[in-house]
């Protein structure tokens, strides 16, 4: 089950990711796993983690996705 996506933002970036997934009808709840190293995970549904995917690669800034949960 799709359920968790593990990324890596620059730590200043966090905090806007965070407003961004918000932004879009709260789509997923991000965490912060390490604040120092940017590590962070984004908890979806499986029916909203596609849109979720969708806007992660149209970021403003650069992020590195390590996992998706699959």
């Amino acid at each position: 089950m799709k359920d968790e996506i593990y990324a890596r933002v620059n730590p200043d970036c966090i905090d806007m990711l965070t407003k961004l997934i918000e932004a879009y009808d709260n789509l997923g709840i991000v965490s912060t796993v390490e604040q120092s190293l940017g590590q962070v995970v984004i908890r979806v549904t499986s029916d909203t983690w596609p849109q979720v995917m969708e806007i992660l690669t149209h970021l403003p800034f650069a992020i590195d996705i390590e996992t998706t949960g699959e």
